[in-house]
């Protein structure tokens, strides 16, 4: 009798899955659910599971080299590892896994940490990221996405973009008139090739507006072509910049296959508040793209967000238009996740601060410094006046003595305190994320509580002039 953990088994059972996901594709494209563009398009991202799940697992281990812990199951309900065992002929697509990888390009390694008695050291942060790799989407769902909230976005991205051409030749009154017609159209049918749809209604003698109007159409992205999450991971780092460390050190080492980035760990416009960074990256071919979705996140906010499923479930049953109530409450359990994070980041600063100031005592007639590029610069940041204003008001405050170092081993000039805080300062900036909550601060009990406090309420006070936040 075939043994139920064999390779040929595991093969056999995907395999199954295979024909199963492309039967449910069939019956969609045959029902008109959905056209032949996308149901080939689901065909690409769903016929071979296997082999894109170790496509997976190969660009896992290119950008962190070997996994530095066995490879275990993945429990996303309980947020816990499944015990046991797993070899590599037993990894498929069918299941979650977690592995845990090192960032050998880590900005942080060894600069957080605690002495404990002896010769003991207990770390604050670790260059360790743990990897979530995600089983292969269902289909169903996957179904319900493009035809549901992508094609809504597809076809309102397709009527705004006919109205913004036929306005921009003062012609409004057409213009709704056709983004009525095509409106009907795209509710009747599933269509994906805008471009044809607007020429067949129109008609000719209409040359000049329509190849306008072609163009801008052939650029708005299909709503199977939205669908990028069939093939997803998600890297738990304990700081951003590791995180963003990670971001471009894909960006260096394949651009080619880099298909989108999204950094929103500073975004408070978001409703729910949440605060992530997103990197899409193609694993297929350059002439047939299969996206694999990673998602990467900080731990401190990844344990507040996994409390927030029970209200996502609720929100996403529900018909019609969002429910406020809910949504402030996802908002809220985000934001307890970005003060903890935040607070974590205040605790890492007085890890840091006598350190910065001893090494800019040792090395102030030597040259380079042990801590130049850390953090690493990042394009990912704030914009530059941000960054130049809070510099100032620093110094204003050094000038003033508001800020100053208590526990130098030897008397420090203004221009040595200068730098230590500025490089303090520049640390927040880089790691920290700013409240949605207006007026909450950390517990200052310490000059890093201090400064932490000084530089968070300034990038509150340029939110609030820009008009965002509560």
């Amino acid at each position: 009798m075939q043994e139920i953990d064999s390779e040929s088994y595991i093969k056999d059972k995907v395999a199954d899955h295979d024909s199963r996901n492309l039967a449910v594709i069939e019956r969609a494209r045959a029902a008109g659910r959905i056209n032949d563009d996308a149901a080939r398009y689901l065909v690409r991202l769903y016929a071979d599971g296997m082999g894109w799940f170790r496509e997976m697992f190969y660009f896992l281990g290119k950008c962190f080299g070997a996994p530095k812990a066995p490879v275990m199951r993945y429990d996303y309900k309980n947020d816990s590892p499944i015990e046991g065992a797993v070899k590599i002929s037993d990894i498929n697509p069918l299941d979650m896994y977690m592995v845990h990888h090192r960032l050998d390009a880590d900005p942080m390694r060894n600069q957080f940490f605690n002495s404990g008695r002896g010769h003991k050291i207990n770390l604050a942060v670790s260059s360790i990221v743990t990897v979530i790799v995600g089983a292969q989407k269902n289909i169903d769902r996957a179904l319900d996405k493009i035809t549901g909230k992508y094609y809504n976005q597809y076809v309102d991205d397709v009527c705004n973009t006919i109205y913004n051409v036929l306005a921009s030749r003062n012609r409004e009154s057409a213009a709704q008139a056709l983004v009525n017609k095509v409106r009907v159209k795209m509710t009747e049918k599933y269509i994906t090739s805008a471009s044809e749809l607007v020429l067949s209604i129109i008609g000719r003698g209409h040359e000049g507006v329509a190849v306008e109007m072609v163009r801008a159409l052939d650029k708005i992205t299909p709503p199977y072509m939205r669908l990028r999450d069939v093939w997803r991971v998600k890297c738990l780092f304990d700081l951003i910049p590791q995180a963003r460390t990670f971001i471009e050190r894909v960006h260096q080492m394949m651009p080619e296959r880099v298909l989108f980035v999204r950094d929103s760990f500073y975004d408070i416009d978001n409703p729910r508040n949440y605060r992530d960074a997103k990197l899409v990256i193609n694993i297929g071919t350059a002439d047939k793209i299969v996206p694999m979705e990673i998602i990467c996140q900080v731990r401190a906010f990844f344990d507040f967000e996994m409390r927030t499923h029970g209200s996502y479930e609720v929100a996403r049953s529900a018909p019609g238009e969002k429910n406020p109530a809910v949504e402030q409450i996802v908002a809220d359990l985000h934001e307890g996740g970005v003060k903890e994070y935040n607070l974590r980041v205040c605790r890492c600063l007085d890890d840091l601060f006598e350190r910065v100031g001893w090494n800019i005592l040792y090395h102030q007639d030597n040259g380079g410094s042990l801590f130049d590029g850390f953090p690493r610069d990042c394009t990912l940041h704030y914009p530059a006046k941000i960054y130049d204003t809070i510099m100032d008001k620093l110094d204003n405050a050094l000038e003033n003595e508001v800020f100053h170092v208590e526990s130098a081993p030897a008397k420090l000039t203004q221009a040595q305190e200068s730098k230590i805080f500025h490089y303090m300062a520049r640390f927040v900036l880089v790691s920290a994320m700013p409240y949605m909550e207006r007026g909450w601060a950390v517990p200052q009990t310490s000059m890093s509580g201090k400064l932490f406090n000084f530089v968070m309420n300034e990038v509150q006070r340029y939110y609030k002039k820009r008009g965002t936040g509560n």
